[in-house]
């Protein structure tokens, strides 16, 4: 088994309103390891799409522990937190999440510009994964003129410009149809074969969570399931 990147030890998630509290994670404890796929599926309200955002960064544990290479990330200030989410992981989400006035090459370029690079190594690093994904010819493109798919291959460009560790992929396909989503996950699962980025798939979708390495079943906030799939 592979060095374990993330692990959550006995996460709990309460949202709190005015009339009580919905306990969205109950007790969930799990790893994601070095270069490996795994899906999380589940009902609406499962707790799933929670759990990404922990796992993420993006959102703190009411209680428990997010570790991040065994460290508790609740010891990282929110200065280094931003630098270190910056640096290990990539997102691409259902509805793209592209700035529309901006081009392609701007959009791409982003998690750089947040991670400090200059000008002139934030343009190539990004002309270079725009090749790599076959999209050079869109790069002063503005998002809104793309198609569905290119979109998402913009999304998922500029997921590993910053050469990050795992991708988060929330319904990546959700927006797209047959043919356009069986090219996106291929594209995603050859960046995780060939380059070693760990994928953390949320999906509805049965087929896509079956071709990752292992699935994780969430109910009422709890894992159910965690199997890892046959060879």
């Amino acid at each position: 088994m592979n060095e374990a990147i993330l692990s959550a030890r006995n996460v709990r998630k309460t949202y709190r309103s005015a009339v009580g509290g919905a306990e969205a994670l109950r007790g969930v404890s799990m790893d994601v390891y070095e270069g490996e796929s795994l899906a999380v599926v589940g009902r609406s309200g499962s707790g799933k799409s929670t759990l990404m955002h922990l796992l993420a960064l993006l959102d703190e544990p009411t209680d428990g522990t997010i570790l991040l290479d065994h460290r508790d990330t609740w010891e990282l200030r929110r200065a280094r937190l931003n630098r270190a989410r910056n640096k290990t992981f990539g997102f691409v989400f259902q509805q793209f999440l592209l700035s529309p006035d901006q081009t392609v090459l701007e959009n791409v370029m982003l998690p750089l510009k947040i991670a400090g690079l200059a000008p002139r190594v934030r343009r190539d690093r990004a002309m270079a994964t725009l090749e790599q994904l076959e999209l050079g010819d869109k790069a002063s493109s503005m998002a809104t003129d793309l198609s569905g798919g290119q979109k998402q291959r913009v999304a998922i460009a500029r997921a590993i410009v910053g050469n990050p560790r795992i991708i988060f992929a929330d319904e990546p396909t959700g927006n797209l149809d047959d043919v356009t989503g069986g090219i996106v996950e291929d594209l995603l699962f050859t960046l995780n074969r060939e380059q070693g980025i760990a994928l953390v798939i949320v999906t509805h979708d049965d087929k896509l969570a079956a071709r990752c390495d292992r699935t994780l079943q969430l109910r009422g906030g709890r894992i159910v399931t965690d199997g890892v799939h046959a060879a």
